[in-house]
């Protein structure tokens, strides 16, 4: 049996703006996700939306980024991978969060069913690694993370930021560029 697509394919759309950067370490991961978090947190818990899709091969930084960004805009406790279970909710005081992981995700109706569409409408920020599972069911992102291990050094990473949407641009545009003032660790160019 076929299913319908519950969220129309979308016709491919360059991005607004991209960057680049390096994440030199772990620590310069989490320095661009607090980033992040404070660039988002305001709208969000004004009641806004944001769409953020984590591209890249097992063991990229995916969950790591997830997790320190979630910490970043409150979530306690501990902060499981959604392997399993394909959405993990976290809950922050005027913001709801959901952390998606499609990679194990088959079925199309599984969408409905679990009542992704309702998710996906409804305010509060939305994570979703393995998007390409899901494609023609998921809306289009405000952002997207393609991250790309080094071949050289285990914990560098290189990360391609495009932005789809006017918050993503604000996003995108908040993250600080190669200067003097950048965190240590994190480099642009773009």
């Amino acid at each position: 049996m076929t299913h319908v697509t519950i969220v129309a394919s979308l016709p491919a759309q360059p991005p607004i703006v991209a960057r680049d950067f390096i994440w030199t370490d772990e620590a310069a991961c989490a320095a661009m996700a607090a980033e992040l978090a404070s660039t988002l947190k305001p709208a969000l818990l004004g009641g806004a939306s944001a769409y953020i899709e984590l591209h890249g091969t097992l063991g990229a930084g995916k969950t790591t980024f997830t997790r320190h960004l979630l910490r970043a805009l409150g979530v306690q406790g501990r902060i499981k991978s959604p392997s399993y279970a394909v959405v993990e909710p976290h809950d922050v005081p005027g913001m709801a969060i959901h952390h998606f992981d499609f990679y194990r995700f088959n079925d199309p109706q599984e969408w409905e069913d679990a009542g992704f569409r309702d998710l996906f409408a409804a305010p509060g920020l939305k994570l979703a690694e393995w998007p390409e599972k899901a494609a023609g069911l998921l809306p289009r992102a405000d952002l997207q993370l393609h991250i790309q291990p080094s071949a050289q050094d285990n914990e560098q990473r290189s990360v391609h930021i495009e932005a789809f949407s006017a918050t993503g641009l604000q996003a995108l545009q908040a993250l600080q560029p190669a200067s003097a003032s950048e965190p240590a660790g994190v480099s642009a160019h773009g």
